[in-house]
């Protein structure tokens, strides 16, 4: 049985009991928060594995809690928000949420959504010993532990800018197109668009800025991006 524990957050609790069902028919442990301040006292004394997180609460909104949670932990966060709009996509991922679903949703999808985060993030490979890692002067990007280091410093990165950057750095100098990295990198369960792309990329511009002069994040205009490494 799995022991993987979802803390869902949403002030509609239709929609809470409608994913505790869902998700306890797949054997998933499920915590419920029904407002903001209740999300941040249930992340802190359960510890989740994953946090599917409703934007428009009261006491305190989605956005809050994204940046008090990512604070303290890089635990995966799937917004749920009520508009499709890009200005809600955008600011999630730049608070540091993985994924997010626009409401009305299909509960089958977001479930496929939590799946494939948790295949990512959460269960271990349970027969691939391999190490997955990418090794470049001054960073080193493992994926099997989940870990950034930079210069020798662990970094805290969400997982989806980790996954994005050792994807990158596994194929040096090779330029990927924006709807190559969401279909690789995000994989075929994903809906977003290219502006998630670029999102995730500032972000770990910001954390690698001047870190090394043997390679560096580059824009290909009018293509996409790559992890260009000097010869």
């Amino acid at each position: 049985m799995s022991m993987v524990k979802i803390l869902v957050v949403d002030d509609d609790k239709n929609i809470c009991e409608l994913l505790r069902m869902y998700l306890e028919k797949e054997q998933y442990t499920v915590v419920i928060a029904y407002d903001g301040v209740e999300a941040l006292e249930r992340f802190g004394a359960e510890n989740p594995d994953i946090v599917v997180l409703d934007v428009m609460m009261p006491r305190l909104d989605g956005w809050q809690v994204c940046r008090e949670i990512r604070k303290k932990s890089n635990c995966p966060i799937i917004m749920l928000t009520a508009k499709g709009e890009t200005f809600d996509k955008v600011l999630g991922l730049e608070l540091g949420a993985d994924d997010y679903v626009v409401k009305p949703f299909d509960a089958k999808e977001l479930v496929a959504r939590i799946k494939a985060v948790m295949r990512r993030t959460v269960l271990p490979a349970q027969s691939d010993h391999e190490i997955k890692e990418a090794v470049c002067d001054k960073l080193v990007v493992n994926l099997t532990k989940y870990e950034l280091k930079v210069d020798g410093q662990v970094v805290d990165t969400p997982p989806k800018e980790l996954e994005l950057l050792y994807h990158l750095a596994s194929n040096p100098n090779r330029v990927f197109t924006r709807d190559q990295l969401l279909d690789e990198v995000w994989g075929f369960e994903y809906y977003g668009d290219s502006r998630t792309v670029d999102v995730h990329i500032k972000r770990l511009r910001e954390k690698l800025e001047g870190v090394s002069d043997q390679w560096s994040l580059k824009t290909v205009w009018g293509v996409g991006y790559k992890f260009e490494v000097k010869e």
